[in-house]
């Protein structure tokens, strides 16, 4: 792939990313993407086979992000203060009001069941792979495993709730529940 071409799939990538941080899998158009990485829609098709293809790997793509952030956490620490440190993060103010990176969770779950299986596929490698990280053996990754269904209904719901005092207590609430 020509420098250039991988340039304009990387903006392509990005436009989508933040469309479907803002709105889940289904709410943008191609156009809308397109429009907003500065292309036009004839050219989409030189990069992906259909807009399908395109959210399918951006979603795997944030979620890849997410465990690699979750990577970089100390691993000597025992699991409970690595999901403390991660609720910490996921659960703050900041990652609630981002729109431009963050978790792609809390805006596509509500339509995950109307959208190819691989979607359910990448879901449940990625809960798997992320309740691991966060806990020290296999007896502690069902504590792990709720600990992030509690963070990402939280966040879903301080999102919903905008920024507000109500959403900063269900931020702290989660937090509070997680550590």
């Amino acid at each position: 792939m020509s420098d250039k071409k991988a340039q304009t799939r990387e903006r392509i990538l990005q436009a989508a990313a933040s469309a479907m941080l803002q709105g889940g899998p289904q709410e943008p158009g191609v156009a809308d993407v397109m429009g907003a990485a500065g292309l036009t829609v004839g050219g989409f098709y030189a990069h992906f086979a259909s807009k399908d293809a395109l959210m399918l790997e951006v979603f795997e793509q944030l979620l890849r992000k997410r465990r690699e952030l979750m990577a970089q956490v100390d691993r000597t620490l025992p699991g409970v203060e690595r999901r403390a440190l991660a609720a910490g993060f996921y659960l703050s103010r900041k990652h609630r009001d981002s729109t431009r990176s963050g978790c792609p969770l809390p805006s596509s779950l509500g339509a995950l069941p109307q959208l190819p299986d691989a979607y359910q596929t990448i879901l449940a490698e990625h809960l798997e792979l992320m309740s691991a990280e966060m806990s020290e053996n296999p007896e502690e990754a069902d504590k792990a495993l709720a600990d992030l269904v509690l963070m990402v209904g939280g966040l879903a719901l301080a999102r919903a709730l905008g920024p507000c005092d109500l959403s900063d207590r269900v931020l702290r609430a989660a937090k509070s529940a997680v550590i």
